[in-house]
Order: structure tokens, then C-alpha cells, then sequence
């Protein structure tokens, strides 16, 4: 058995942001999914047992549970290193990696998420105008990224790395909920696709497949 165990859903987009490193360098692990509809009770207490916050995805290397994506992305880094260095080892590139990190989580995934949340709940418990702010935010998210990529093939450069991991899965469920305009932000749609197109992250597209029918709003027939 791998020393590494996953606890995670194909279908989670930060799930997939940590799939993505392991995929990315071949690293051996030991994926356990997590059900939270009493599939499968066994791995849902072990889990719950780890992270009582049960909150995925959890990485357990040697019996140390690891958790958040990004912290887990940073573990592989310092604990099992491979040829795709996700994160450069330049302090100053370092530090735009990791804020570029924070802006795919802060400003693309939390608000499309917060629309899916929306859409789960009972119609009289939805709120409108927090769906708006969520959908601004989204727009300047990517007019803001629109700008940064002039000239980038990667989040940061020419190097796939730890910003790629959370762009990936932020941008590919975020134009399910508020579609990139094609003529307004060509080139996040460019670099959208070039995500999806990476073996590492057309992995965990493939192997989410099946989950498509959870998606609250309709998965789109694409991608």
C-alpha cells in the first residue's frame, strides 16, 4: 500500500486542485472516496475520525493527516518531490505562485461555489443578491485574469505550477455557472482550455464523469 491515502471526491473541485499534484508527478497514493450519503460508513468514519470538520480533500502521509488543497500541494512539494516542481524554488517567484493560488480560490471559487450553494437550497432560502455579488466578483475575477495572462502560456509563466492546480478545476466549474464571454476574455478561454487539456487535469475530468447528474444547475453538455 502507497504511503499516501486521499480522502476525497472525484466530483470536488478542490479535491481535483490536490489530484492534480499527485497526477502531475505519477505520485503513488491510495485514493478512498468519500460519500457522505451512507454509502460507505467505513471510510466516512475514518475520515471524520481524522478531520472532524470533514472537510475534503485530506491527505494521510504515514498516519499525518494533512489538510486544504493547498497545503496538501505544499506538503508533496517538501515531502515528495518529483520532476514538476509546482512551486519555484526563487523566494520572490515563490510568493506570486502562492498569491496567485489565493486568487483562484478567493475570487473564482468562492463566489461560483457560493452560487451552487444557493442553487442547492430550498427556493424560499435562496438569496439573489448574494448570487449578483458572486457573479460581479466572477466578472472582474476574470477581466482581472484576461489582463494578467498577456504574454503567460501558465497562471505564472511557462511553468505549470501550484497556481495551475487551482485555476484548473476554479475555471472549469465556474464557466458551468457564469460562462466565459468569448469576445471579452479570450484569453482565459484559451488558458481554460489548455487546463482542460493537461493529462493531469483531464484525469480528474474523466474520472468525475459519472458525477455529472449531482451538478445542481445542469452540468452543460461540454468539456
Amino acid at each position: 500500500m502507497a504511503d499516501l491515502t486521499l480522502f476525497a471526491h472525484p466530483f470536488s473541485s478542490y479535491c481535483q486542485k490536490a489530484l492534480i499534484a499527485l497526477y502531475e508527478n505519477d505520485t503513488p497514493f491510495t485514493f478512498r472516496t468519500v460519500h457522505f450519503d451512507g454509502s460507505d460508513p467505513e471510510t466516512l468514519e475514518a475520515f471524520a475520525a481524522l478531520w472532524p470538520l470533514k472537510r475534503m480533500p485530506l491527505l494521510v502521509d504515514r498516519g499525518r493527516p494533512v489538510a486544504e488543497a493547498t497545503v496538501i500541494i505544499e506538503h508533496l512539494h517538501l515531502h515528495h518531490p518529483g520532476p514538476v516542481r509546482l512551486l519555484p524554488d526563487d523566494s520572490d517567484a515563490a510568493l506570486q505562485v502562492r498569491f496567485l493560488d489565493r486568487f483562484f480560490d478567493n475570487y473564482v471559487h468562492t463566489p461560483l461555489q457560493r452560487i451552487v450553494f444557493d442553487a442547492i437550497r430550498a427556493p424560499a432560502d435562496r438569496h439573489a443578491p448574494s448570487v449578483a455579488e458572486s457573479r460581479a466578483l466572477l466578472e472582474n475575477a476574470y477581466a482581472w485574469v484576461e489582463a494578467h495572462l498577456s504574454g503567460r502560456t501558465w497562471a505564472a509563466g511557462e511553468a505549470f505550477s501550484l497556481a495551475d492546480c487551482a485555476a484548473a478545476p476554479a475555471l472549469f466549474y465556474a464557466d458551468w455557472v457564469h460562462p466565459i464571454d468569448d469576445s471579452r476574455f479570450p484569453r482565459v478561454r484559451a488558458y481554460r482550455s489548455r487546463l482542460n487539456a493537461r493529462p493531469s487535469f483531464a484525469r480528474a475530468i474523466d474520472e468525475a464523469r459519472p458525477y455529472r447528474p449531482l451538478f445542481p444547475l445542469g452540468a452543460p453538455d461540454r468539456d
